[in-house]
């Protein structure tokens, strides 16, 4: 049992840590800003026009992206987990994200003219895998190791759509290949992110709002219809929710992978397996973490950038086949 002291400490850990991240991500650049300036700018103080220039059209837009993508796909993460009751599901994992990805390239080839179709297509896309997994792994005969080979399968399947639409309309994407690996591009305006996080917020907050119902579904079908818990009803609900929120944070950040993974993981680590605390705090770390993780991307081979999906990839992996080695015994056993 984790003593609500410990709970309050990580809490304040994480709140400080999303504070230090966005504020240094602000200011690190080709082009640095002091915090100063950055107070300025909040409290309506002089600043230079320079700087108030690169903090407007540049800094702040990428990290408010960054933190909505990365809250959103670690909440999505607490609620597919808890949902599919497996510890190794995520919205990369089990194929959402591709889905999103897909649809988002196939509107903006088809309908480039519609700068608001790509948010509905990766939110469509997103659901059309989750129904194709949730299908799965409601199956009688499936496993936690099946729905995460079914994922693999439908992120291959995706996966070549995308490349097909990308090789016959190269312009589909105009930053394709941030896209596909995941990340930001230093061009995003505020304009871009308001319609993503108009989505985001909200269902962030439904999640957390919900998340005792998710304890309740992870104590078992029986026990929880026992309860009064309508379970499919409320099945549909979260994983809609996990949807909408990896729909969303691809529309902004591309593919990116394993924030749904390894920010949940951690936090029950941190803070034991109630929901109503891990949901919270994943959605604070998981904001953190992209925010650092860009940020690293950004002056790790300085002047040169890479994209921020690639240093995901080099912890994620080695972090997905720790948690293949450590569920081993259970990867066969059929979901309750």
């Amino acid at each position: 049992m984790v003593s609500r002291r410990r709970k309050l400490v990580i809490s304040a850990v994480a709140a400080i840590a999303l504070v230090v991240a966005a504020a240094a991500a602000c200011m690190v650049g080709s082009t640095s800003v002091g915090l100063s300036e950055i107070i300025a700018l909040i409290t309506g103080g002089e600043i230079s026009d320079s700087a108030r220039n690169i903090l407007i059209n540049v800094r702040i837009p990428r990290v408010a992206a960054a933190l909505l993508a990365g809250s959103a796909l670690a909440v999505a993460g607490v609620l597919i987990q808890g949902v599919l009751d497996n510890p190794l599901a995520s919205p990369n994992i089990i194929g959402i994200n591709a889905g999103a990805g897909f649809l988002v390239l196939l509107s903006a080839s088809l309908l480039p003219h519609l700068f608001w179709l790509p948010q509905i297509a990766a939110f469509v896309g997103a659901l059309i895998s989750a129904a194709f997994i949730f299908g799965i792994a409601m199956s009688a005969k499936s496993s936690r190791l099946t729905v995460v080979l079914a994922g693999i399968a439908i992120t291959a399947i995706f996966g070549a759509g995308m490349n097909t639409i990308l090789i016959i309309d190269p312009s589909a994407y105009v930053a394709s290949s941030t896209f596909l690996v995941g990340g930001f591009h230093s061009g995003l305006r505020f304009i871009q992110i308001v319609g993503p996080a108009i989505t985001i917020l909200p269902c962030i907050f439904l999640a957390i709002a919900v998340s005792g119902k998710l304890n309740i579904m992870m104590l078992g079908d029986q026990t929880a219809h026992s309860l009064g818990m309508h379970v499919a009803r409320t099945r549909l609900l979260l994983l809609g929710l996990a949807s909408l929120l990896a729909g969303a944070a691809v529309s902004i950040a591309g593919l990116l992978s394993f924030v749904g993974l390894i920010v949940p993981h951690l936090m029950r680590f941190f803070v034991g397996h109630d929901n109503r605390i891990v949901a919270p705090l994943s959605a604070v770390v998981g904001a953190a973490f992209v925010v650092a993780c860009d940020l690293l991307a950004r002056v790790m081979f300085a002047p040169y950038e890479i994209q921020v999906g690639i240093i995901m990839a080099f912890l994620g992996g080695p972090f997905f086949i720790y948690l293949i080695l450590k569920n081993r015994r259970g990867l066969g056993a059929k979901n309750d």
